[in-house]
């Protein structure tokens, strides 16, 4: 009887499932169906990607020898432009779609464009032909003018369809390229996201960086600049040193293990493309890797990557056997490279990358082009500069017999006070052997770690950046808890173990302390953290080990006259109490720690003199045999597998929500 019922809903479930329920989708339908197929999603940083479509554009005519000057205009309504004085994106007839303009073919549909050979562009960012109609298809409206052979054209967009047809505007004389203006469709993107002047400004000065033959016009509105930010209202971006003026823009005054540059540019002889970089070791170990492809920034490095440290540890490898030290075959491209300021920039024809989004180069070919091109190079730097090549072979080797001890050791040691022991996760470690009186601060990404690790302490203070929002361990799988590198770097920084083998004996900090912007996805974070350690560490919140930092939201600055605010209403409390009313008082706030000043961050979060820190406590039930079943429970709902119980928490919570800031 089963078997028949079971064959009958079979039989029923067929009929019903017929050609009518088969969609097609056509044009830009699928980018707005699921965008985060093609931007990597639809948040900020989704939104961000738009603007880095359309200048990697104007970036590949300027790489191309064709344009020389970029603008980029951010409006005060969400708008922004972008020109070029390239040659102008072609407006004819095209010969497979006659109906239509080569204009509008890039614009609506998907994979067309002029970078699929390299007739056009030796080396480029845009391969796949999706980038500008994948912009078209999420924004509002969108404006394209086109100067070419001395005459003007313009056409109007929305939502990936054409609003007018192109218009030729008659005869123009001074003027070429493509000038683009868009603004996002906010029906796709998350609530609350909007172009941040900050990183923009910072996108178009890396990219003057990139290729030092180009001058990127930037211009801002005033009035959505934050207050004190260092965005300019306008400026001319150029650097004529390149990779080597960013890398001394990031040294500062710090110390440097050796002195100079190894820096450079080769074209690749066997094919068309070059490679630059520009590499310097601080004393102080705290460095970065940052590399790109035809301009594109590639987060999680590549084959570029893999070419250059091959080239590195090859080249130290032989200079040291060359000058008779025995140990040099223990070093490897780890021990060169971590701890270093290096900038790589690829330009390599038709580069392959992973995902649409190319956070990473997979290009087979790239590893032998930028191994093969930066051999002779860093043979004869190393030659020419016997002194700091021996400093720079010493400290290698130094760190490659850590990097064993660390290995035949059970238990992770901390460094001594001259040599940092390198744990996972990007930790920053303070000097002091013991852990009485020392802390880590878990920070929220690099750019607010970099912040950090300058207003540290280093003696009693340590600093490990996150990258992003950690795993949920809460609703997440053992196996996912296991996999998770940020967890896997957290775990191993603090030493006491996870779950059943945690030792809170085994802690290597006798604070540990959660630091994160005065935002929502700070706090989301914090949450984040806070019930990883509930779950998988709870005896150091039982001990009183945990701490949240309270950093301040505003800056009150009355000629000498300073204090920080908390909130609103402590901004509020300070003025009445401390400022002259009839004296302009300059208030600033803080978008975020990376934002913060590594002087102001020190003064008000993390010097223990001056910080407010709140302690993360539990509240215990008379049922000695389940003490934190409010807690339990409170996880459950809130950070468990159920959306629901979320849900009721939100609709029985939700009249005490009140002037939310998002």
């Amino acid at each position: 009887m089963s078997d028949l019922l079971s064959a009958t809903a079979n039989s029923k479930t067929s009929e019903n499932y017929t050609a009518h329920d088969i969609e097609v989708l056509e044009g830009l339908e699928p980018v707005r169906l699921r965008p985060g197929m093609y931007i990597g999603g639809t948040d900020n940083r989704a939104l961000h990607h738009l603007v880095a479509e359309v200048l990697d554009n104007s970036m590949d005519e300027a790489v191309a020898g064709h344009a020389s000057r970029i603008e980029i205009e951010l409006l005060e309504d969400g708008g922004i432009w972008i020109r070029d004085n390239g040659r102008g994106i072609p407006v004819e007839r095209h010969p497979k779609y006659p109906d239509k303009s080569a204009l509008e073919v890039i614009l609506t549909m998907l994979h067309s464009g002029g970078k699929f050979t390299n007739k056009s562009y030796n080396t480029s960012g845009g391969l796949h032909g999706v980038g500008i109609s994948v912009v078209n298809a999420l924004t509002e409206k969108l404006v394209v003018e086109i100067a070419r052979d001395k005459q003007l054209y313009r056409q109007e967009y929305s939502r990936g369809i054409p609003q007018s047809k192109l218009e030729d505007l008659g005869s123009i004389n001074n003027r070429r390229g493509t000038h683009i203006l868009f603004y996002p469709d906010m029906t796709i993107f998350d609530k609350g996201c909007k172009f941040s002047p900050v990183q923009l400004y910072k996108m178009a000065r890396s990219k003057a960086y990139l290729f030092r033959g180009v001058e990127i016009r930037w211009t801002c509105a005033p009035s959505i600049i934050p207050e004190g930010s260092d965005v300019p209202s306008e400026e001319r971006i150029s650097f004529p040193h390149g990779l080597v003026d960013f890398l001394e823009a990031q040294k500062g005054d710090r110390e440097m293990l050796i002195n100079g540059c190894f820096s450079g540019s080769v074209d690749f002889t066997d094919s068309k493309g070059k490679v630059e970089w520009a590499v310097i070791w601080p004393y102080d170990e705290e460095g970065f890797i940052h590399t790109y492809c035809n301009t594109i920034p590639t987060i999680e490095g590549g084959t570029h990557e893999s070419g250059f440290r091959a080239a590195l540890i090859r080249g130290l490898r032989s200079y040291g056997e060359m000058i008779g030290e025995k140990n040099i075959t223990k070093i490897t491209g780890e021990d060169i490279v971590n701890g270093a300021m290096v900038v790589l920039s690829a330009f390599i024809p038709q580069p392959q990358f992973q995902g649409q989004t190319k956070e990473k180069l997979t290009s087979r070919e790239a590893t032998r082009l930028i191994e093969n091109a930066l051999r002779d190079p860093f043979d004869l730097w190393l030659a020419s500069n016997p002194i700091e090549s021996k400093k720079l072979i010493e400290r290698v080797i130094e760190r490659a017999e850590e990097r064993q001890r660390k290995r035949t050791q059970k238990n992770t040691l901390r460094k001594t006070a001259t040599r940092k022991l390198r744990l996972p996760g990007k930790l920053a470690d303070c000097s002091q052997n013991s852990a009485e009186d020392t802390e880590i601060f878990i920070v929220e990404g690099d750019s607010a770690g970099g912040s950090a690790k300058q207003a540290r302490n280093r003696a009693t203070q340590a600093i490990l950046p996150l990258r992003g929002k950690i795993l949920n361990v809460a609703s997440a799988s053992a196996n996912k808890l296991m996999a998770n590198q940020e967890i896997a770097n957290l775990t191993t920084a603090l030493g006491c173990g996870l779950g059943r083998n945690f030792n809170l004996d085994d802690l290597r900090y006798e604070k540990v302390i959660i630091m994160t912007d005065a935002d929502v996805d700070g706090a989301h974070i914090a949450s984040l953290l806070i019930t990883f350690f509930y779950t998988q560490m709870r005896g150091l919140i039982e001990d009183g080990r945990l701490y949240i930092a309270i950093p301040p939201l505003y800056r009150l600055a009355q000629g000498s006259t300073i204090f920080y605010a908390l909130d609103d209403a402590h901004k509020d409390e300070l003025i009445n109490k401390h400022f002259k009313k009839e004296r302009k008082i300059d208030i600033s706030r803080f978008k975020g720690l990376g934002e913060m000043p590594a002087a102001q961050l020190k003064e008000t979060t993390m010097d223990p003199a001056n910080r407010s820190l709140m302690r993360v406590t539990l509240k215990e039930a008379e049922d000695t045999l389940n003490k934190f079943k409010e807690t339990d429970d409170l996880i459950d709902r809130l950070m468990g597998r159920s959306a629901e119980a979320r849900y009721d928490f939100i609709q029985a919570n939700a009249e005490f929500a009140k002037d939310l800031d998002v």
